[in-house]
Parts: C-alpha cells; sequence; structure tokens
C-alpha cells in the first residue's frame, strides 16, 4: 500500500524496464466506476490513486486504487510479478477485522492490474515518532500494543491457514482519524506452514535474526512488533543500532516513564531464540492486560502536525519536485538561514548517497526505484525499478549507472535514458555499493562474496569467498582491492582475487575503506578505527571511540574523518590517529561524511546536517531534515546534496 496523498500530476510510475509510464489522468473512469481524482503516490511497480466510486452518485465515497505495472519481457518474472499482486488481494479479500483495510475490488486492464481499497485518513506511526516533540505518552503506546497485538492474534488464528505478517514497522502500522490502529501493506504477507522456509525478507532493525534465513513464522511478527514498540518508547531507531541489540539498550534508560513491567513484557518478545519469546501474540497481549500503566490526566503527544488525509497510509507531502520551504537551521554567528534549492520526495526511506553526474542526481530508494533527478531544479527524469529495495548507493562511469539492490542483483543502466544494459545476479541481497575501476565493477553481496564483474556486458571475472555479508564498498588501488565484512576480516586481495594479507578486527568491518600515503583507514563495530600498512596488513594505530562505527572514513591532507554511534564526529591526525577535535550530536553517525573547500558535511540520526569547520571543528550550520541521516552527503558546484529517511532529497548551498 502507499502512503501518500497528491492532487498534483507528476511523471510517471517505473517501468520494470527503466524509464517511466504515463500515469492515470484525472477522471479516468476504470471499470465503468472508479473516477481517478488525484494521485497519492508512486509505490515499487506502479502508483495508487485516489478515486470516486461512481456506484454511490449522492454521496461521495472516495477509494484508493493501486496499480501493477506488468511490463516486463521475462514471462517468468510477469507471472511471478501478478502471482505475488493476486496474492496481495487474495489475502485482505479473506480478512475480515477493524485494523485491516477492507478491500472492494480487484481486475487488470492489458498490462495492468489493480486493487480497490478502502481510503484511509491518518499517519503512519514513523510520522508520529518523528514529528513528536517528546515521548508519545505510555499509555498511548500501552493501548497500541494491545489493539496490534489483537489483529496479529486474527492473522496468525485465521482459516484455513495462518498469515504471518512479515514486515511489522512503524512505517506500515497507521493510526486513523479515530486513533484506531490499522495494520497496512500486505504485500509480503504469506500463509504460513510449519517448517517452511522461503526468501529472506522484512525489513532490517525490526525483523527477527530467523527472518534472516528465510524462516517465518508467528513468533517473528511478535519480535517486530516488540522492536516496533521498543523504538516508539525509546525514539531510537533500530535500523541504526547493531543487530539484534535490544537488551544492550533497555527501555527504561532512556524513558523513565514505562513502568518496569511493561518493560519486561516487551523486552521477552525481542529474545532472540523464538522459543523464548511468547507463544502467541494472544499470550503476550494477555500479559499486556496485566500490567496496564497507571492512568495519567496529562495531554497525549502525538506530534506538532495535524493528521493529514492519505490513503493507506500517511506521508505529508507529495512524490517528486517539491517548493523551496524554510528550515529549522542553526547558525551559531548569525548567519542567513538555509532554505533548499529544492526539495524531492520518494515513496519510501532513502538509505543510498546521491551522486550527481551530467547535471543529473542519481539515488537509489527504499520503494525498489533508481531515481534520476535533475541537480539544478529537483525535477524528476526518470525511474528505474527493481524487484528490492536499494540501499546501494549509484556509481557513475562513462554513462552508466551501476547500484545493487536487495532483489539480488548488480544492474548497469544507461544513465541518460535509464534503459538497462545487463544485469548480474549473486545470491542474497546487495547492500554494498559498487566502485567502478580498471574495467570493471567490484561490489560487495550478503551471500558472502566480493564480485569483480566485467563492465562490457556483465560477466563474472572472480568473486572472492568471504563467508559472511559483504557490505564495505571497495577500495581499489593500482594493484589491490580492499573491503571488509561482517565476520571482522578485513581483506586485500590483488586483481586477480588472490588473497594479499588479511587484517582480523574483534567485530563486523561495513565501513567502507580508504587510502593515503600507504595506510589504509577503516571502521570498525568493535568501536575503533584503524590504520593499517597498505603493503604489509600491519596494524600502525587504532583509535578506540566508545560505540560501534559504521561510518566509512573521509580524508583531507592531514585528517581523517569519521562518526561513531556514540553520537560524536571525529578529526584524527592521520599519521598517529591523535584526536584533533570532535562534536558531539544527539543521534548516531552511521554516514560517511564530504570535505569541501575547509568544511565537512555529514548527516546523524537526530535528523540533522551538520557543517562543521575542518580546522577547529566549530559548527557553521546544521540543517534539520525529517528522519534520521544515514547517507553520505554529496557536494557539486556549491550545493550540498544530502537523503534523509524522511524520504526526502534535499539540495543546500553549501
Amino acid at each position: 500500500m502507499v502512503d501518500q496523498i497528491d492532487t498534483q500530476k507528476f511523471p510517471g510510475p517505473p517501468s520494470p524496464g527503466g524509464g517511466s509510464e504515463s500515469v492515470l489522468q484525472t477522471n479516468t473512469v476504470l471499470q465503468n466506476r472508479y473516477r481517478i481524482t488525484g494521485v497519492l503516490g508512486m509505490g515499487g511497480m506502479g502508483a495508487v490513486y485516489q478515486a470516486r466510486d461512481l456506484h454511490f452518485p449522492n454521496v461521495k465515497r472516495m477509494v484508493a486504487v493501486k496499480e501493477m505495472l506488468n511490463t516486463s519481457t521475462n514471462p517468468q518474472i510477469r507471472e511471478a510479478t501478478l502471482r505475488n499482486f493476486e496474492r496481495e488481494a487474495d489475502i485482505l479479500a479473506s480478512l475480515t477485522h477493524p485494523s485491516v483495510p477492507k478491500i472492494y475490488d480487484y481486475f487488470s486492464i492489458r498490462d495492468r492490474a489493480y486493487l480497490v481499497m478502502e481510503y484511509i485518513n491518518g499517519r503512519d506511526l514513523e510520522e508520529i515518532i518523528n514529528k513528536a516533540s517528546d515521548f508519545i505518552k505510555v499509555e498511548i503506546v500501552y493501548q497500541w500494543a494491545i489493539d496490534l497485538c489483537d489483529v496479529l492474534s486474527y492473522l496468525h488464528s485465521h482459516e484455513p491457514e495462518p498469515i504471518v505478517f512479515r514486515d511489522v514497522k512503524p512505517s506500515n502500522i497507521m493510526i486513523d482519524q479515530h486513533r484506531h490502529v490499522r495494520l497496512i501493506d500486505f504485500g509480503i504477507a504469506k500463509t504460513f506452514e510449519i517448517g517452511q522456509k522461503g526468501t529472506m525478507i522484512g525489513t532490517e532493525g525490526y525483523s527477527p535474526p530467523e527472518q534472516y534465513k528465510g524462516q517465518a513464522s508467528p513468533q517473528g511478527d511478535i519480535y517486530a512488533l516488540g522492536a516496533t514498540l521498543h523504538h516508539i518508547l525509546t525514539r531510537r531507531d533500530p535500523r541504526l543500532e547493531p543487530p539484534f541489540s535490544f537488551k544492550d539498550r533497555p527501555i527504561r534508560d532512556y524513558n523513565g516513564n514505562v513502568d518496569p513491567e511493561f518493560e519486561a513484557v516487551i523486552m521477552r518478545s525481542l529474545e532472540y531464540r523464538p522459543e523464548d519469546r511468547y507463544p502467541s501474540a494472544m499470550a503476550m497481549k494477555s500479559a499486556l492486560e496485566h500490567v496496564r500503566p497507571s492512568p495519567d490526566s496529562a495531554p497525549a503527544v502525538l506530534g506538532t502536525a495535524p493528521i493529514m488525509h492519505n490513503s493507506a497510509g500517511a506521508v505529508t507531502a507529495p512524490v517528486g519536485a517539491q517548493a523551496a520551504k524554510p528550515s529549522t537551521a542553526f547558525f551559531p554567528s548569525g548567519g542567513s538561514e538555509v532554505i533548499p534549492l529544492w526539495t524531492f520526495r520518494c515513496e519510501d526511506e532513502i538509505r543510498s548517497s546521491p551522486a550527481v553526474v551530467y547535471g543529473n542526481l542519481y539515488v537509489g530508494c527504499y520503494d525498489n526505484g533508481l531515481y534520476c533527478i535533475g541537480a539544478n531544479d529537483g525535477k524528476f527524469k526518470w525511474r528505474y525499478a527493481t524487484e528490492g529495495g536499494i540501499a546501494s548507493s549509484p556509481a557513475v562511469a562513462d554513462g552508466v549507472v551501476y547500484f545493487g539492490s536487495d532483489d539480488y542483483a548488480l544492474y548497469a543502466v544507461d544513465a541518460q535514458r535509464g534503459r538497462i544494459l545487463w544485469s548480474f545476479h549473486t545470491e542474497a541481497p546487495v547492500r554494498s555499493s559498487p566502485r567502478v575501476a580498471l574495467g570493471h565493477v567490484f561490489i560487495g553481496s550478503d551471500d558472502g562474496n566480493l564480485y569483480a564483474i566485467r563492465i562490457d556486458g556483465g560477466r563474472r571475472a572472480w568473486a572472492m569467498e568471504t563467508g559472511d555479508p559483504v557490505r564495505s564498498t571497495a577500495y581499489v588501488t593500482d594493484d589491490l582491492v580492499l573491503f571488509g565484512c561482517d565476520s571482522g576480516d578485513f581483506y586485500a586481495v590483488d586483481l586477480s582475487g588472490k588473497l594479499k594479507w588479511r587484517y582480523k578486527a574483534r567485530r563486523g568491518v561495513i565501513s567502507s575503506p580508504v587510502v593515503q600515503e600507504n595506510l589504509v583507514f577503516f571502521g570498525s563495530m568493535d568501536w575503533h578505527i584503524y590504520a593499517i600498512a597498505l603493503d604489509t596488513g600491519w596494524n600502525v594505530w587504532s583509535y578506540r571511540t566508545t560505540k560501534a562505527i559504521a561510518s566509512s572514513p573521509v580524508l583531507d591532507d592531514s585528517n581523517v574523518y569519521i562518526g561513531s554511534s556514540d553520537g560524536y564526529f571525529y578529526a584524527l591526525d592521520c599519521k598517529t590517529g591523535r584526536d584533533r577535535w570532535k562534536f558531539e550530536t544527539e543521534g548516531q553517525i552511521a554516514t560517511k561524511a564530504v570535505v569541501h573547500q575547509n568544511a565537512v558535511y555529514f548527516g546523524s540520526g537526530d535528523g540533522y546536517v551538520y557543517s562543521l569547520d575542518t580546522k577547529s571543528g566549530q559548527l557553521r550550520w546544521k540543517f534539520k531534515t525529517g528522519g534520521p541521516v544515514v547517507s553520505a552527503p554529496f557536494v557539486h558546484e556549491g550545493v550540498v546534496y544530502v537523503c534523509s529517511l524522511d524520504h526526502n532529497v534535499y539540495a543546500l548551498t553549501a
């Protein structure tokens, strides 16, 4: 389902072959019944529209019409795409519960299929969390928890087969205009059979450990509910934390308003082993009913923005380019306010870092699309749709955009037209970013391999097997390829894929390395940044922060800059590792920085983009987005381009 209303027109939804198709025009009538009145947003494989049901001429009955484009030339892909869409329709049609959106109709017209669904007014919990100025009142969260247990229990006990939702998270939970919980987006829900395995699917941070192995069960939904409640009550986004680390972050350490008994129920739902969690959602509901928080007459905190009118979701701005709006930028020395030159809104969160080449900005999104946007005006140009979310940051070289996707593939797409040139398939999601060098694309996969792929056709030259997911972006010198993996091993291999040396950190390395003067720098989840001799693999120096490092280092002539999950941004001497200065933010820093003309730019989990002086570490300005910033900024011709989990791309004056 889609999260957005907008009656303005925007460039059309994606075609699986790249480019765009025209959206349905206002006043188009489908099936002689549904008159299109506006565009609600773009999903991974089509658009969602607001429409009026003409069978009720005396009553203005509005519906949401979800469209699925099925233009693949591969008959197997076409069949699988249609089957998945029909499955969502079948699941919704079989459900009758006040927390599940109703489905009214299903039909197809040529290469498009349509679901007609209940139109919902409300906001999703992710928006409510981000807009709230303080912790949401515990009694409100408690009631949400009860209601969610109720709907999950209904799904898990569904006849003739139980239904596992598989993607419980704040953005898939709406609070409607009556303050009722609505569970949305059944696109990956599936019927459950004991012992059945399948593809790992869900959302990192909320998904349980066993779901990463393709094992979906009702206990997995219980874990994801616990992760969602932990996020609401602590305001700590689990997507920015080390995986499965909730025990290291007790709820009451962040929110003293939570009763110990309520915390205990949530923490049991987050046990690593499924058998240690509640045996059912009804059992969790029963436990919650025994620990009802004390009543409090204080007003509920639901954020400062009003409930917006949305359909099957809640995002308050249109997809596409928007007029620049005043920011909440801060200047310590009284400078003029930073106002975005433009913003562009995507359908889902953006973890990919942008790249600006040929006057275009390229960025991937978790709505399954790679976008091409005009760098000067933020206007939509084209969108290439894959079968999975895109966390990989694009690399552009010689007129080709390269990027990975959660659908297990590396793509090469024409940079001007958005047409597929070739794709290369791995055995797991591709969440690292490509490095283009020496006629090859070097990219890691969660299948445990770093691949060297020839750019002239997408054929594999070699693969280096590590045994663990490779999410670090490789650095390529004249004779070495350098990268880390989730086991903590950092590799140096030659251009044929043969191991030259390996350095062992104590925890995973998802940080991407950089090289300067025979030293290679990278961070580790073991809290350290390392400087390793390029020729021998020996540790020259290391610097310890106070939490894990997912951020990647960036260099200037004398300093290495890197952020940490402890909320600090560090400037260290390249040769000695001694700290020059550090700057504190109010969130974890998982993004790589960029240095430009004596300023360093980076984002933080607190939602701000920061600009600091490289010599002193003094704040030049900071700009507030509507969500955590986990991707690296890009600076081009005096403009800082940055993306946020609030679904927006921003263009800011440097």
